[in-house]
């Protein structure tokens, strides 16, 4: 995954994204890897990724604001634009979507 700075690769190629989003990606980006190299199983990492992500979400905003940030992940997993991403971004077919 090729990333250059202040891009994410989720924001494309003509998007600028915020420096200090880059840097958090870049981090969790490499927090990730390190994880897996140590074969912790993808769905542990991700369990505690988006647990700890619904936390600090918990802490900054309201009940009501958190729940329609998950309502919209759920739509793009239910439309398939997750699954879409993750093909563009590995250029594998996922048996998954």
């Amino acid at each position: 995954m090729t990333e250059t700075a202040g891009q994410t690769p989720e924001a494309g190629p003509n998007m600028e994204v915020p420096e200090d989003l880059a840097r958090c990606d870049m981090v969790i980006q490499h927090a990730i890897e390190h994880l897996r190299n140590e074969k912790y199983p993808p769905l542990a990492v991700a369990s505690a990724l988006l647990g700890n992500s619904v936390g600090i979400l918990a802490q900054i905003m309201d009940k009501d604001t958190v729940l329609r940030i998950l309502d919209s992940a759920a739509q793009s997993v239910r439309s398939g634009e997750v699954h879409a991403s993750v093909r563009a971004q590995t250029g594998q077919e996922n048996e998954k979507a």
